[in-house]
């Protein structure tokens, strides 16, 4: 019995951190080793909080993509947490933001079933965009934080994409040297949830 507890102690301790994203977590035109979900990797080491990260990000994905990615991912890495930084892509080609809400709605459902928590990372669209849908898709993302009880990164790029040094030529896109400032953003948001999941499995019944 001791011996079970111990396994699954360890199985707890170390299920992995899943990132299902867009291209700004798949370090786009960078090195993978640049990008802020790599830096993440060392970040966790250094404050004692090692566990795997799992980038499955794509470039171009959508919230209908990664929903339907998600059950193999979670089938396969079974994670103890769940990133989920989906939307901007939907947002670029003005999606209906009812459309968005529902894929997102459907994707924190399968990771909730799957027993992992997520952590919801928010994105700002450019003020051609219109008043009506920007403000639309931060309630979008602040609403649906609540419901699921998911803590909430309202803007990925605060304080990247407003400044060009850190952002690619094409105004979408941080550079390496922005991506240590976009796990700055994350890392507030992230390492409250990781120290909130159960770090060992319950103590054997004698």
């Amino acid at each position: 019995m001791l011996l079970a507890w111990c396994a699954a102690a360890s199985a707890a301790s170390s299920a992995p951190i899943l990132v299902l994203g867009d291209s700004l977590s798949a370090a786009y035109r960078l090195p993978t080793s640049e990008g802020w979900v790599a830096l993440l990797e060392r970040r966790l080491a250094d404050n004692n909080l090692q566990r795997p990260v799992v980038n499955a990000s794509i470039s171009g994905e959508t919230t209908a993509g990664g929903l339907a990615r998600l059950p193999a991912l979670l089938a396969e890495h079974k994670p103890a947490l769940v990133v989920v930084e989906l939307g901007a892509n939907d947002a670029l080609r003005g999606l209906p933001l009812a459309q968005v809400r529902a894929n997102l709605t459907q994707t924190l459902t399968a990771i909730r079933a799957a027993g992992a928590r997520a952590v919801l990372l928010g994105i700002e669209m450019p003020p051609n965009y219109g008043t009506p849908y920007r403000d639309g898709l931060r309630a979008m993302y602040r609403d649906l934080a609540a419901e699921f009880n998911a803590p909430l990164l309202p803007f990925l790029l605060d304080g990247v994409a407003q400044d060009p040094a850190l952002m690619q030529g094409d105004g979408l896109h941080p550079t390496a040297a922005g991506q240590p400032k976009v796990l700055d953003n994350v890392w507030p948001v992230l390492a409250p949830a990781l120290k909130a999941l159960p770090a060992r499995a319950p103590a054997p019944a004698h």
